[in-house]
């Protein structure tokens, strides 16, 4: 009984002391567990939270560029076409007389015209396509499409900004261009500034049909160098 009665004071405490000291083992190794996993889950997520950050600001910067014409408005975008329509028909050698088309207005966007006065006869109006289609090529000009008709041919082009041109051959052989442009912010548009190389013909419509000759434009020679040498 007496072993027994000193044994037990031991088993006391050791047991006294060997729970407390496990337990804090386990509980300090859980939480540096923890606090090891988690410190390393919060690096790394807030990593990638940074790098989601710079990833939003770089497409907000590229979104600024690409989205300048949507900040354009009618009257702005129909300049544009109106610099256009200029720029070809300066391209278009030698030069024709034209006169302003009507201006129309859709819901976000303005399309300009310019009918050609001067005679184009039949030879020569595969020729005025293909300068036309020569200056739009080398100024970046995507064409779209071409019509090979021999009585109405065609040419239709759109810059990178989504602003469509085109020339045309229609009614009695008159040359008509257009500038159409995107869709753009709602406004007013004024009439076209550039003044025309001829009669304005301001409140008539429709307009007269070609009335101006030219030594080239109107001949009727079958090559095209030929009708250079007439037209100088």
């Amino acid at each position: 009984m007496r072993r027994v009665k000193r044994a037990l004071p031991l088993v006391a405490a050791v047991l006294a002391l060997g729970v407390p000291l496990s337990g804090c083992g386990n509980e300090s190794g859980a939480r540096g567990g923890d606090d090891v996993s988690a410190g390393a889950s919060s690096g790394v997520g807030s990593g990638r939270q940074e790098e989601q950050g710079r990833e939003k600001e770089q497409e907000k910067g590229k979104g600024k560029g690409k989205g300048e014409d949507q900040e354009m408005d009618m009257q702005e975008a129909a300049e544009r076409a109106d610099a256009m329509l200029d720029a070809v028909l300066k391209g278009i050698d030698p030069d024709v007389r034209w006169a302003h088309g009507p201006t129309t207005t859709r819901a976000c966007g303005v399309t300009r015209r310019r009918a050609v006065m001067t005679v184009v006869s039949p030879e020569r109006r595969q020729t005025f396509l293909d300068r036309a289609e020569t200056f739009w090529r080398k100024n970046d000009y995507r064409i779209k499409a071409v019509n090979k008709d021999d009585t109405f041919p065609a040419v239709y082009a759109v810059t990178r900004s989504g602003f469509g041109v085109s020339v045309s051959f229609r009614g009695k052989g008159q040359a008509f261009l257009e500038a159409d442009t995107p869709c753009v912010k709602e406004s007013k548009v004024a009439a076209p500034a550039s003044e025309p190389n001829g009669p304005a013909y301001e409140g008539v419509y429709p307009l007269p049909r070609p009335d101006v000759r030219s030594d080239f434009w109107s001949g009727e020679g079958e090559g095209e160098g030929e009708g250079e040498g007439e037209g100088e």
